[in-house]
């Protein structure tokens, strides 16, 4: 929606979007749900891990094209901006060598994981269903922010389950792409509440609040069906 027509239908009295997303139950429910994960896999044999990281390896792989795509169909400026900066370090600020998927796969490799099994491995459906997920939202403003600030509030505990599982693994205690989210994922926060500073209409806080919902609600069926399948 153009910021003029936004401007247009703001309420007067209205909670701020940022609390109605913070106390969300199914935000909630997602970050317990890690918090399970992490308690019932224990220590998981190589194969078992190699599972989690190629399933993870799909919307990593997505999450640079989502946020150009996300860019392409925002108006304001501003908001723009937000987003081109955590596209930036998603990309290695200026250095491909420090991409976060590039990273990623180095990480793979002193873990002694073969890159190619994990990135060549085939998306079960709710990883098909999540990365769709992130598609269909970039092709709108609204449905993108809410995407974009569900996945950067709770993807600093999602890395954090998932590299836990393959520290178990190998035994590795520093894992360069889990280290560069602890160092980068303050400021992708931080530019993702920006995006959402202006102030909403209640319709379009609605909007914004079920797409947050969606993307927590697909992640939450993203490890559930992983869980399924390495707890077997």
């Amino acid at each position: 929606m153009p910021t003029a027509a936004r401007t247009q239908t703001k309420t007067s009295v209205q909670t701020p979007i940022l609390d109605l997303l913070s106390a969300n139950p199914v935000k909630a429910e997602l970050v317990a749900y890690l918090k399970e994960l992490k308690a019932a896999c224990g220590t998981l044999s190589r194969d078992r891990v190699a599972v989690i990281l190629g399933q993870w390896y799909h919307p990593l792989h997505y999450f640079p094209t989502f946020l150009s795509r996300l860019i392409s169909v925002t108006p304001e400026i501003e908001t723009q901006t937000f987003i081109s900066r955590i596209l930036w370090q998603e990309l290695g600020e200026g250095d491909p060598r420090r991409a976060h998927e590039k990273i990623y796969i180095e990480t793979l490799r002193d873990g002694e994981f073969e890159p190619g099994e994990v990135a060549e491995a085939a998306p079960y459906e709710a990883t098909q269903a999540l990365v769709a997920g992130y598609a269909k939202a970039s092709e709108q403003e609204l449905s993108g922010l809410g995407f974009l600030y569900g996945t950067e509030v709770v993807d600093l505990p999602m890395v954090s389950a998932v590299g836990e599982l393959m520290r178990r693994c190998t035994g590795k205690r520093q894992l360069a792409w889990v280290n560069i989210h602890v160092e980068q994922e303050p400021h992708h926060v931080e530019s993702s509440e920006e995006a959402l500073q202006p102030e909403w209409a209640e319709g379009e806080q609605r909007e914004v609040m079920a797409s947050a919902e969606e993307l927590w609600r697909l992640w939450i069926n993203f490890f559930k069906s992983i869980r399924k399948e390495i707890l077997a």
